[in-house]
């Protein structure tokens, strides 16, 4: 069995690592990996390395040397894209598909776009009178914060690793990575490909491991890590926020969502359903962006609702690699169990089981998987927990809706605000709707269409600080004003 390993200036840790433990595939349940539990000296390590890169060869790179690098990294994982893929699929049970065609791609250009656009984003200049009528100068530099620590997800490890790691070290910042202890091996797999393309030691390091009690609290509340980023869950984020507190360290978290589709009865029939079918159930409904409430303006209620239901009975579920598989399963056993508990208050509380609900059958070993079917329910109030509260699984419940002003409100009412999706073919309605919906990110007739130059995050319990493009250089930086005196 194999042992994934921590990576500490740019050194594997030992193959019969002191603590570890078990790696299980969420497809059927067996044990595939033992992995190393990073240690408060292993953490302590991985700092002091990442110190002595900032301060030593990293450092001394100039900026055209590190934006080659960073362009090799990127080209270093495109050939190792078949080695990724299988590394995405068997931690996560996520199509392959999905892994090669968004998640894994995505990942390998973080690092060019990032690298690019710090070649080119712009400071401030000012001429300033003074007294003697010589005048002075102001300009601003952008300096590396320092040492970041990367607080990972498991629901798309290498696209949101990479969305944090590869601007960090844009900026000429070093990086302690802890991936989620359910999806270890894309982040090792980084680390192989940081040695090959001469990355020095230090710069990047991986160090595997839980939360509370373990390597989570060892890194967020390290004295020696200057920044911290994180996405996930939202009590975990305001515990790093806390950590963080000592020492006022920048944070920047992307949390929860529960997010809303807006449905209106002039949109695009056959996009809106398209689009929502991928919004709620891609990756087995473990996206944070993914919509979990859909409302649909009464006219086309009932039309919508038996296009959905449809659409989601054909998707096709199974292992990664099985043939026009369209839906894997959960991430773990204790992942389904919350998912299911939720599908059970759905029924307690009332709803209409327009299909799903349960779990599927499962042929072979992958019965003992992580596997639900995808559920749609209707008839609850705004005050049922499932329409309340994230759930992270392939689950939506759908609402009828008269006019603008009411799917406003109702989309506006709950404690998150990550994302939204309007479908209408009524332009100015288009506008003046996504500028009222209290998200971070407002889609109009389409889904999971990203820039990567455009600012993302949440607003209220979903998340501080926007990432991509330049507000992502904006945390990974500290500003600095030369004042000179002519």
């Amino acid at each position: 069995m194999k042992t994934i390993r921590n990576f500490i200036a740019g050194q594997f840790g030992p193959a019969e690592p002191p603590s570890a433990f078990d790696k299980r595939s969420p497809v059927d349940n067996r044990v595939i990996a033992r992995v190393a539990e990073a240690s408060r000296a292993d953490v302590d390590a991985a700092v002091v390395a990442a110190r002595a890169a900032l301060h030593g060869p990293w450092g001394q790179l100039t900026l055209a040397d590190r934006v080659d690098l960073l362009h090799a990294v990127a080209d270093e994982m495109t050939r190792r894209f078949d080695d990724f893929v299988a590394a995405e699929a068997e931690d996560t049970g996520m199509p392959a598909s999905v892994a090669r065609h968004a998640f894994v791609p995505r990942g390998a250009a973080n690092f060019k776009v990032f690298a690019d656009m710090v070649k080119n984003v712009p400071t401030e200049f000012f001429e300033m009178a003074t007294p003697d009528g010589k005048g002075a100068l102001n300009y601003a530099i952008r300096r590396p914060v320092g040492v970041v620590g990367v607080v990972c997800p498991w629901n798309a490890p290498l696209l949101l690793m990479t969305w944090k790691v590869a601007p960090a070290l844009a900026c000429g910042n070093t990086v302690v990575v802890k991936p989620s202890e359910e999806t270890p091996q894309t982040a090792v797999l980084l680390g192989e490909v940081m040695n090959a393309v001469g990355v020095p030691a230090g710069v990047y390091n991986v160090v595997h491991g839980f939360g509370p009690g373990s390597t989570g609290e060892f890194l967020t509340t390290h004295e020696g890590v200057d920044a911290i980023t994180f996405t996930g869950e939202t009590r975990t984020g305001a515990a790093i926020m806390q950590a963080a507190a000592v020492g006022a360290r920048p944070v920047s978290l992307e949390m929860g969502g529960k997010n809303a589709a807006i449905v209106f009865e002039d949109c695009d029939f056959a996009a809106a359903i398209e689009g929502t079918l991928r919004s709620c159930f891609v990756n087995t409904g473990q996206v944070c962006l993914g919509t979990e409430r859909v409302y649909v303006q009464r006219g086309l209620f009932e039309r919508f609702v038996a296009a959905l239901k449809a659409g989601a009975e054909k998707l096709k579920i199974g292992a990664p690699f099985e043939e026009g598989v369209g839906m894997g399963p959960l991430i773990s056993q204790e992942h389904r169990q919350k998912v299911l508990g939720y599908y059970q208050r759905a029924v307690d509380e009332g709803a209409t089981v327009v299909t799903g609900g349960g779990v599927p059958v499962m042929p072979g070993a992958l019965a003992e998987g992580a596997w639900v079917q995808p559920t749609i329910w209707t008839g609850l109030p705004e005050t049922a927990a499932v329409v309340r509260e994230e759930i992270f699984g392939p689950c939506c419940h759908i609402r009828p809706f008269d006019n603008e002003a009411e799917v406003i409100a109702l989309a506006n009412d709950n404690g998150y605000g990550l994302s939204s999706a309007i479908w209408t073919t009524d332009l100015a309605r288009a506008h003046r709707v996504a500028a009222r919906i209290e998200a971070g990110i407002v889609w109009v007739n389409s889904w999971f269409l990203r820039d990567l130059r455009t600012p993302f995050g949440g607003m209220k319990q979903s998340g501080i600080g926007r990432e991509g493009g330049v507000h992502s250089l904006e945390f990974y930086t500290e500003l600095k004003n030369v004042c000179v005196k002519l």
